[in-house]
């Protein structure tokens, strides 16, 4: 009997929203909760869950496979595929937040761009801010959560770390495979990287 009611209640939210003008492709894979608040022109592709305390604003496109709760969604975002949007983040207009990334805590600045393969936590990120695939916030020293502050115009290499307490300054450049552990300044390149070594006419033992 309970199962039947959570289908009802979902076939409900799902008729409500449609009315409301949201584009959903199946429906019947899409997962609100009864405080769920959707603005106009908003896509939701198939296989999506919206947990409790979601906003989300205007001209927003959610791919598939991607998990939001508690979370504060403003006009012009892009979300997913497979991308987890935990309690106390924000996404602000015109960002994007792609496949396989997750964000706890943090928000994400006006227009900037985290989209392969990274997880974000405790942070503050400015506008304009270029997060390369494969970047962490090394937020947890094992017994407290650290902040990250990344300041407008930054530009993270991929695969990168970034150890907190830290803040990257504005106009900055992280190099590719680096990890940060001190501030760095203004319009600066930081990066932590072993020289290449190159063996010449080298065989490998058979």
């Amino acid at each position: 009997m309970k199962q039947i009611n959570l289908q009802k209640i979902q076939n409900k939210l799902r008729n409500k929203f449609i009315k409301l003008g949201v584009k959903m492709i199946a429906p019947e894979t899409i997962f609100f909760s009864e405080d769920t608040k959707i603005g106009k022109n908003v896509v939701i592709d198939p296989y999506v869950v919206i947990g409790a305390k979601v906003n989300i604003g205007n001209n927003v496109k959610i791919f598939s496979f991607s998990h939001l709760e508690s979370s504060k969604i403003e006009n012009d975002v892009n979300i997913g595929p497979y991308a987890r949007l935990r309690p106390g983040t924000i996404l602000q207009k015109g960002s994007r937040v792609g496949n396989f990334v997750e964000v706890k805590k943090s928000k994400i600045g006006k227009n900037s761009k985290v989209n392969h393969l990274s997880y974000i936590g405790d942070a503050t990120m400015g506008n304009s801010v270029n997060i390369g695939a494969g970047t962490i916030t090394c937020n947890y020293d094992g017994v407290k959560k650290n902040k990250t502050k990344i300041k407008n115009n930054v530009f993270i290499g991929s695969n990168s770390s970034l150890v907190a307490p830290i803040t990257i300054n504005g106009n900055s450049t992280v190099g590719a495979g680096s990890v940060i552990t001190k501030n760095v300044r203004t319009k600066s390149l930081a990066l932590t990287r072993s020289s290449q070594v190159e063996i010449k006419n080298y065989k490998r033992k058979k």
